[in-house]
């Protein structure tokens, strides 16, 4: 069998078995590539150079049983292999922490959040940094910044440093447990980043397998999704210098966040998934 044909087939049984995407990929065959590719220890963008190759019967064997165990066990294929992707950049990643997929990395990466920025920008907090992906992009992104993560999960922090010291940026990102904004401290910043758990209520009960298999804690926003988000706004103009920003991403809450927050001039940042997920707020409109 070659490669192409496995990953076909892989494919089939993914659609055929009805799971669900999201956590890196958004259809069957981007899936069964990712897992047979992998499991071969081949690269994932390799697929158009080996997609001829012959597979040996013991490595069809192996990609077949990889396949079973993200069918059955409903686990994201992130959580099976050890690592995500996020603007290119790779990640470890196991069931401690959400796979991760933060809008933000998007106006971060492409220079769209750089409008909001000066020279001034020295300090980024990335809060609810889970494992640690958008904290290593803005290091990456700003080579002149110092970077807090901080996060209320020990184990997520234990992820997201095994990720700072991937790229090497133990120098320039440092990592603080707690709740919410009390893990900074009194310290400010230039930049707030944060992915806070949103999800209302409803959304939660209907959630596929696939996501009830992430960490609840960095999903479940409460009622109306807006519990942490609530908190936050409340107490950031204490931790941001004059010129800051927040960046904060909210998902399909858009309808929720306008009803706790009539009266907040919030600027929606363009992103793949759409105009209404992602927003930025200066210092100077939070009460």
């Amino acid at each position: 069998m070659r490669v192409i044909e496995l990953v076909e087939r892989a494919a089939a049984r993914l659609d055929a078995a009805g799971v669900s995407f999201g956590h890196g990929t958004t259809n069957a065959f981007d899936e069964a590539a990712w897992l047979v590719l992998w499991k071969l220890g081949q690269a994932l963008d390799a697929l158009d150079d080996v997609a001829g190759d012959a597979v040996a019967e013991e490595d069809e064997a192996a990609v077949e049983a990889l396949v079973s165990e993200r069918i059955t066990t409903r686990r994201p294929a992130a959580y099976l292999t050890g690592e995500a992707w996020l603007q290119g950049i790779p990640f470890f990643v196991d069931e401690r922490v959400i796979v991760p997929r933060s809008l933000i990395a998007e106006p971060l990466a492409d220079g769209t959040l750089d409008a909001w920025l000066s020279e001034r920008t020295e300090r980024v907090l990335d809060l609810c940094t889970g494992n640690g992906s958008l904290a290593v992009l803005a290091a990456l992104a700003w080579p002149g910044v110092t970077v807090l993560g901080t996060d209320l999960s020990p184990d997520a922090l234990a992820v997201a440093q095994r990720n700072v010291e991937r790229h090497a940026l133990q120098g320039r990102i440092t990592l603080a447990q707690g709740h919410g904004l009390a893990a900074a401290g009194g310290q400010r910043f230039d930049l707030i980043l944060c992915n806070p758990p949103y999800v209302n209520r409803a959304s939660m009960a209907a959630l596929p397998a696939e996501y009830r298999a992430e960490p609840t804690l960095a999903l479940d926003g409460g009622e109306d999704g807006m519990d942490f988000v609530r908190e936050l706004l409340g107490q950031a103009h204490r931790h941001l210098t004059d010129h800051a920003v927040l960046v904060l991403e909210i998902g399909h809450e858009r309808d929720h966040f306008e009803a706790a927050f009539p009266q907040l001039p919030a600027i929606w940042l363009p992103t793949s998934a759409g105009d209404d997920q992602v927003l930025l707020i200066e210092a100077r409109h939070l009460p």
